[in-house]
């Protein structure tokens, strides 16, 4: 898909704070953080949604979830997290992706996507 973002991201035509990366999927930091460590699991082949997804991709995006959880507890220490997946008028991007959104509690302040990227990558 030559216009969408998310295979651009994959292709390296657009720049991303990636965090994790295999055969299958590529996970990033989202650029427009709901909360610090907001991050997006991305399938490497486009897939429109999650209607399209075969049960041995959605098994192997649910095990990269579990280790993000784990990376992103163990670096930013979290109270909690979301993982959102939109689908129809709510997917704005309609490559499939899986929104990892760790919770705080008070309500942190919101940093630099760059300075989440380097807690997590050291």
């Amino acid at each position: 898909m030559d216009d969408c973002i998310f295979c651009k991201i994959i292709k390296g035509e657009v720049k991303s704070y990636t965090i994790y990366e295999d055969d299958i999927v590529k996970v990033f930091l989202d650029a427009n953080p709901d909360d610090n460590g907001h991050m997006l699991i991305i399938t490497k082949k486009h897939i429109k949604d999650f209607t399209e997804l075969d049960s041995k991709t959605a098994a192997h995006i649910h095990e990269v979830a579990l280790k993000m959880k784990d990376l992103i507890y163990d670096k930013l220490k979290p109270q909690g997290l979301r993982m959102v997946n939109n689908y129809g008028i709510y997917q704005y991007v309609k490559h499939y992706h899986l929104h990892i959104i760790p919770c705080y509690d008070p309500k942190e302040n919101l940093v630099p996507v760059e300075d989440t990227y380097n807690k997590l990558m050291h």
